[in-house]
């Protein structure tokens, strides 16, 4: 018996042509660039939720599950239509890459990091100068769902975070001190960034820009956004659509923990947590 089956394995290696290996290699190198493509956008979800479709019409099938696989099947049919809808930014970039010959490039940018501890120190003297001065500031920090479309929106940066670098983007009348500072795996990304505004009307008579959009950016991903009010120097954050305000030192370090070191947050701010709610 498992002589049999090794020899339906080679005869089927054996029928394999030159042809085959190349088709599958070409494909294999599409599907590795879009992910790379779309692995720091929020699109990248979208991509696994196919991937997961594409996967469970294939069980179906073996398993002759009829219903299933023809309910599968018709939606992997329209999938091209929904796939150039779904990722247009995507699409556009990838052929912007191919246009300009930088479809090698992945884009990977190395460089020294600071230790956890050593970031949550940086970032907190730096807010808490900024919240003293009443100088307004807006900084997402990126989880597991990928910023790289509101990234591109910006200027690029890739500095090491550090309070007087936080603290110079933000100065008024300097050119980045308008939008939003994204920091994605412990580096600061991008300034001047543009984020999504919240669409509720009575949020937008109470809050201002940046409340806004940091409810509007906390509403389509899982990022934590840090905010400073210009005009009272409060600090607020905002997380999964909600706004919290009036953090003090004690919270803001807390919740920098818990984002950059891992530790649970204290009863600071689960306290704040369970009074979450969007600013009326």
């Amino acid at each position: 018996m498992p002589f049999d089956v090794l020899k339906a394995i080679t005869s089927g290696f054996a029928q394999v042509r030159i042809e085959d290996i190349i088709d599958i290699v070409i494909i294999a190198f599409f599907l590795y660039k879009l992910i790379m493509l779309t692995r720091e956008t929020r699109a990248f979800q979208l991509l696994k939720g196919i991937a997961f479709l594409f996967v469970a019409a294939i069980v179906s099938d073996v398993l002759q599950l009829q219903t299933l696989s023809w309910v599968l099947n018709a939606v992997l049919a329209s999938g091209i239509v929904v796939l150039v809808v779904l990722f247009q930014p995507e699409l556009r970039r990838a052929l912007e890459h191919i246009g300009r010959g930088k479809i090698f490039n992945n884009g990977l940018i190395q460089g020294f990091k600071p230790e956890e501890n050593e970031i949550v120190g940086e970032m907190q003297l730096a807010i808490m100068n900024l919240a003293k001065r009443r100088v307004g500031a807006l900084i997402v920090i990126e989880q597991r769902t990928g910023l790289g479309d509101i990234i591109a929106t910006g200027t690029r940066i890739d500095g090491v975070i550090s309070a007087p670098l936080i603290e110079n983007i933000f100065e008024p009348n300097t050119p980045l001190h308008d939008g939003a500072v994204i920091i994605r795996d412990g580096v600061i990304t991008a300034a001047a960034c543009f984020l999504p505004l919240a669409e509720d009307i009575a949020v937008a008579r109470e809050l201002g820009t940046r409340h806004r959009a940091a409810l509007g950016v906390s509403s389509i991903s899982d990022s934590v956004t840090i905010v400073v009010s210009e005009e009272t120097g409060v600090i607020s954050f905002a997380r999964e659509g909600k706004l919290v305000r009036y953090i003090d030192q004690k919270a803001l370090h807390d919740l920098l923990e818990s984002i950059f070191v891992g530790k649970e947050a204290s009863g600071t701010l689960n306290i704040f947590k369970r009074r979450a709610k969007h600013e009326k």
